[in-house]
């Protein structure tokens, strides 16, 4: 890997991390604890948030829905059918071939969170509505992770093309075309799945994951 891609991808690590705690900083304003899986607000937000929550009957609030919602609901839910067979088999996938790969199992439970039924602020249909986006979006990037370690156990190598939106692996894959020492390359990815995969390697000390014995 050139030095000015390694410098790259430590600065987006750096920048990665500085947006995490940004984020975390503006949240720490709203005063909430979890415990276990509940999350729980200060008496003092919790009641604000039933202030702000619309002093209206089911029925009217059914008014208030744009038609179009309505109109595509039935496309919307029905996706929970292909969802859940995808749930399904990417789960079975990975349960009986990443043991015989010796890759760490993705942990399901980081990805699809549910905890959105606690504010306070949503009527039950729009709980709803939040819980079904909290699995959906949360199962497809469980689906990717599990399809990001098989492609780097199998072939670790990005494409000619540019391709958008790629899964964090991918950045640290080889390059296209670099054949040299590849098969011994593949195994030093491959090695790397079998500890703890749940976050991609980042380069050591500027340099390559290959070079650090770190696998993309």
């Amino acid at each position: 890997m050139k030095d000015n891609i390694r410098e790259i991808l430590k600065q987006i690590s750096t920048l990665e991390a500085e947006l995490n705690t940004a984020i975390e900083a503006q949240e720490s304003h709203v005063r909430y604890q979890i415990e276990g899986k509940r999350v729980v607000f200060d008496h003092a937000v919790k009641e604000a948030h039933l202030k702000l929550k619309p002093k209206m009957n089911f029925l009217m609030w059914f008014f208030t829905v744009r038609p179009q919602n309505f109109l595509t609901m039935p496309a919307i839910y029905g996706m929970l059918v292909p969802l859940a067979l995808l749930d399904l088999c990417i789960s079975l996938y990975q349960l009986t071939c990443f043991p015989i790969y010796g890759i760490t199992r993705v942990k399901r439970a980081k990805y699809i969170v549910m905890d959105r039924q606690y504010l306070a602020y949503l009527n039950f249909i729009e709980k709803v509505d939040c819980a079904y986006c909290s699995y959906a979006v949360g199962m497809i990037g469980y689906a990717s992770e599990i399809l990001a370690r098989t492609e780097q156990y199998f072939c670790p190598i990005k494409h000619a093309h540019k391709m958008l939106n790629s899964h964090a692996r991918y950045a640290h894959f080889l390059s296209y075309g670099e054949a040299d020492g590849f098969h011994d390359k593949l195994e030093k990815f491959r090695s790397e799945l079998s500890g703890d995969a749940d976050q991609p390697s980042k380069p050591k000390s500027g340099g390559s994951p290959i070079e650090n014995g770190a696998g993309k």
